[in-house]
């Protein structure tokens, strides 16, 4: 009896001693669900008391209502909403400002922040501490900046809905998403419109710009000092500029959309080692006022404008329906454009230089020329413009002039004796039929 009883005690401490482990065990685990408790809010409070009460990996939820701001995470927490759960600013500085790394905000309304730009006044601000947190499925209306993040590593800004106070003029109003110093940050399926740019990448790398939609704006994306970042499937249309990308380098550009934007679809400005592929830019067309008259000198409608812009490659984009297909300047030279599709522009080439440009495998609506070995492969140099061209570039009211027997004349003359053609584009290989793949991408685009 006392061995048996001396056994069933061994065991019942040994029991005691495993639960006791496996118990500790499951407090220190990583992320386990003992770990998180959830708290709910109440309408009409301030969420600081529960983010102070709160530990990190805790959940605060939500529900349906207004919650007076501003509110600073800093703790790993995850703040989810239910729909109609509003975060109210209080009308001036930042609504949410995140200090702390891995915070989620999921599905939250963020209205009434400050308008102040200088003091980068914004819906949710995230600060360089912030390291891989989220956002997504939420919903900010204000004046200021949508959300800014500042020098913040591994973030994701995703599934969002911004804009910004058509009330303001368009260089009052804040940017949509604003990213200054980051890298590898993701901004991925977003709606932003009203703002005054929708994306701004300002001294950044690596960071991922995909399948955003931006309507609206002065620039849908604009990039400022950013080398070695990725643009994917985004679309611009009522832009001033579709894609704004300016002192960059190794920029890759590739199946972005851009339709009915004013003045330029895609606008390069010091790019160099940078890759456009697979982008359709179409009706690209300068504003004007109620007269008919011009608002902007200058701007023709550009589908895509290269200034002082080398060592890029243009491949397999389609330019289509605009004032100017492609217009290059400013010693924008050694760019290698090859595969791409120019239909309809009006112009489908501006370049202005001293040196000749060799450009082969394009497709030309106004090709005129003949196959006869039937290889796809036109058997004659297409030369998109001649010296009337440059002419009139440089003197636009003789355009009245441009159907005149004169000017026809003269084109005949300048085809008839090569030593009268001026520097200019050359396509040695001129495709005759539009290649599929861009054919598949603009049936693709058209509504």
């Amino acid at each position: 009896m006392i061995r048996r009883a001396f056994v069933v005690n061994i065991r019942s401490v040994a029991i005691g001693l495993i639960a006791a482990w496996l118990g500790l065990l499951t407090s220190l685990w990583p992320g386990g669900a003992p770990l998180a408790a959830e708290w709910t809010a109440t309408p009409g409070d301030s969420l600081q008391p529960l983010v102070a009460n709160a530990a990190g990996g805790d959940r605060i939820l939500l529900p349906e209502g207004r919650y007076a701001g501003p509110l600073v995470i800093d703790k790993t927490l995850a703040l989810r909403a239910e729909n109609g759960a509003v975060v109210d600013g209080g009308g001036a500085g930042n609504a949410v400002v995140v200090e702390a790394p891995d915070v989620v905000i999921d599905g939250v309304n963020v209205e009434n922040w400050g308008a102040d730009l200088t003091a980068m006044d914004a819906g949710i601000f995230i600060a360089r501490e912030a390291t891989g947190s989220v956002v997504k499925n939420a919903r900010l209306e204000g004046p200021g900046f949508g959300i800014w993040l500042d020098g913040v590593h591994d973030a994701v800004i995703e599934d969002n809905v911004i804009r910004g106070d058509a009330e303001r003029r368009s260089q009052d109003r804040g940017n949509g998403v604003h990213l200054f110093n980051v890298e590898n940050v993701r901004v991925e399926g977003n709606d932003i419109a009203r703002t005054r740019d929708g994306i701004y990448i300002d001294n950044s790398s690596r960071s991922f710009l995909a399948r955003n939609r931006l309507h609206d704006l002065r620039y849908g994306v604009h990039y400022m000092y950013a080398h070695d970042n990725r643009l994917e499937n985004n679309s611009t249309t009522g832009t001033r500029t579709g894609y704004a990308l300016m002192q960059s380098k190794r920029l890759t550009v590739i199946n972005n959309h851009s339709e009915g934007d004013l003045n330029y679809g895609i606008l390069m400005n010091n790019i160099t080692n940078s890759t456009l592929r697979g982008n359709r830019v179409s009706d690209i067309h300068q504003r004007r006022d109620a007269s008919g008259q011009a608002l902007v000198s200058g701007a023709a409608g550009k589908a895509l404008f290269v200034y002082n812009s080398q060592y890029n490659l243009f491949e397999n984009n389609r330019f289509a329906n605009s004032g100017i297909g492609i217009h290059l300047t400013a010693g924008s030279e050694d760019n290698e454009v090859t595969g791409n599709a120019f239909i309809d522009n009006r112009q489908q080439v501006k370049y202005v230089a001293t040196r000749s440009q060799e450009w082969q495998g394009n497709y030309w609506s106004n090709y005129l020329g003949w196959d006869l070995d039937d290889d796809g492969v036109g058997d004659t140099v297409f030369e998109p413009n001649d010296a009337m061209d440059r002419l009139l570039w440089r003197y636009p009211a003789a355009r009245i002039l441009m159907d005149s027997p004169a000017v026809l004349a003269l084109r005949w003359v300048q085809r008839q004796f090569p030593v009268f053609r001026p520097q200019g584009v050359r396509d040695s290989a001129p495709l005759m039929d539009e290649p599929e793949a861009l054919t598949a991408h603009a049936e693709e685009a058209s509504p």
